[in-house]
């Protein structure tokens, strides 16, 4: 036990000091005067929709993406052979920059593939049917591809949806993955997904990747690294938001998060090849997949060794000791969420709940891995699973009418 926490204790250090070096250069690098990817992109662009059975979400979503403020926008929504009428709210919109597709029913991939397929536009966005964007989160979105070098930009993706405990967790996590993972993971050219919320790419890039697979249930970070592969940079742009809907009840969180492990494990496995290639794919290989895998992959695992550690020493060691180190683990953690939202300029009040984190949250997040692991191991496959929306987002956060 004490060397599985000298281990986790030295991974975690490492993470935190190359999070807080790297995200506070990379802030600094993005908010000087002189910054600027280039000239100001107005090329005309395609926003693909994938959508199965989004009645409640689909009318909100069109209508941020439909009306923003970037010239040229075309939304097309691919429906995925719904049966719930979200076609039917889609065309009641009567938006003249919105066209429907639909697909007999292949899957998000497959439906993102003909959106690709049927897309005008050379700069295609593809965002997720529950999500809304702030008015000018596409037009800032595109702006790296003055860079000729850039073939896809992640967004920076919230949940709208905070009201709850749950949902304050979640916005939590979500603030320090986008405000600080993506910041170091930007610095060292090894950004490991760009978000189905929100996300923008170059057609010829997405080709170059060759497509959205349905080999891995996480496409978007296998085409990510796809991208990576074919040579392509893949940035982050933290001023283009969106409010996506996460989930509401603890087992649609650990349906979502066991797609989401299961799905990265499978994209590593996948280009793992990587590793011992040459030019830009063993760049990435060789600098971003061990990196993922350590950091998202084996600490995650190793990290209830502290509140193991923690228990066992109240019970049979220096119980002082004990809960010291598990209080300085907190610490850590607290103030690393300090620095996140400091960056992402969001409101501190909802830091009251990392604590509470601990005792629930953490430990759904630890038994999702070790399932996601058993199953890989296992050679289990995992079949598509979609949550259920409420439509809180779209009440939250309404759109004008164009």
């Amino acid at each position: 036990m004490w060397l599985l926490l000298i281990v986790v204790g030295l991974l975690t250090l490492a993470r935190t000091l190359l999070l807080f070096g790297y995200a506070l250069a990379h802030a600094r690098r993005r908010r000087a005067p002189a910054w600027s990817w280039g000239g100001e992109v107005n090329d005309p662009v395609t926003i693909i929709v994938p959508a199965y059975n989004e009645r409640t979400t689909i009318a909100a979503a069109v209508r941020s993406l439909a009306t923003g403020a970037h010239p040229g926008i075309e939304v097309l929504v691919v429906d995925d052979e719904s049966d719930d009428g979200t076609t039917e709210e889609v065309e009641r919109l009567g938006l003249p920059n919105v066209r429907v597709a639909r697909v007999p029913g292949g899957g998000k991939a497959a439906a993102l593939n003909v959106g690709v397929a049927l897309a005008r536009n050379d700069l295609l966005v593809m965002v997720d049917a529950d999500t809304v964007v702030d008015p000018d989160a596409i037009h800032r979105l595109v702006q790296p591809f003055a860079d000729p070098r850039v073939g896809a930009v992640a967004g920076n993706v919230k949940v709208g949806n905070r009201r709850s405990l749950l949902g304050r967790w979640q916005h939590i996590e979500y603030v320090i993955g986008f405000s600080l993972d993506r910041r170091l993971y930007d610095t060292l050219a090894g950004m490991p997904t760009i978000p189905g919320a929100l996300g923008a790419f170059r057609r010829e890039a997405v080709l170059a990747a060759g497509g959205l697979s349905r080999a891995t249930l996480a496409e978007d970070t296998d085409l990510t690294m796809g991208i990576h592969r074919a040579g392509r940079r893949v940035v982050y742009e933290e001023t283009a938001v969106a409010r996506t809907e996460a989930p509401v009840t603890l087992p649609e969180l650990w349906r979502q998060r066991y797609r989401w492990s299961y799905g990265t494990m499978q994209a590593l496995w996948r280009h793992r090849q990587a590793l011992g290639e040459r030019g830009p794919s063993g760049r990435f290989g060789r600098r971003g997949l061990p990196f993922i895998a350590l950091f998202s992959v084996l600490l995650p695992l190793l990290a209830p060794v502290v509140d193991i550690f923690a228990a066992y020493g109240l019970f049979f060691l220096d119980r002082y000791e004990a809960i010291v180190a598990w209080l300085a683990v907190l610490v850590v953690q607290i103030l690393t969420a300090i620095l996140a939202f400091r960056l992402d300029r969001e409101p501190l009040r909802p830091l009251w709940a990392p604590p509470l984190q601990q005792f629930v949250y953490r430990q759904v997040m630890y038994l999702v891995l070790v399932h996601s692991v058993i199953t890989a191991l296992s050679g289990g496959r995992l079949k598509w699973q979609k949550l259920r929306r409420t439509g809180e987002v779209a009440a939250t956060h309404p759109q004008p009418v164009s």
